[in-house]
C-alpha cells in the first residue's frame, strides 16, 4: 500500500468516514487546479471548504466542478470581481 493510500484509509478511519465515499482522485484534480491556477495555498483551503460544503448538503460532484471552473477562470474572475462587470 503507498502511502497516500495508508494515510486515506487511516484518516478516514479516525474521522469515521466510510473510505467509499471519498474520490481520491477528484479531489486531488481539482486541488491542483487550484494550486496551478490560483495560489497554492489555496489549494488546502479549497479541500476544507468543499468538505464544508458537502457538510452543508452539496453535492460533491456538484461542489468540485463549480470550483474547478472558478479556478480555470480565476484571471477573469478576479477582473470581473474587481472592475464590478
Amino acid at each position: 500500500m503507498n502511502v497516500l493510500n495508508e494515510w486515506t484509509a487511516l484518516a478516514c478511519k479516525e474521522l469515521g468516514v466510510d473510505p467509499a465515499r471519498v474520490d481520491r482522485d477528484l479531489i486531488l484534480e481539482l486541488t491542483k487546479e487550484v494550486a496551478h491556477g490560483v495560489a497554492r495555498p489555496a489549494a488546502p483551503l479549497t479541500a476544507y471548504l468543499l468538505g464544508l460544503a458537502q457538510g452543508a448538503g452539496t453535492a460533491p460532484e456538484d461542489a468540485v466542478a463549480r470550483l474547478t471552473v472558478l479556478a480555470r477562470n480565476w484571471g477573469q474572475a478576479t477582473a470581473q470581481t474587481l472592475t464590478g462587470d
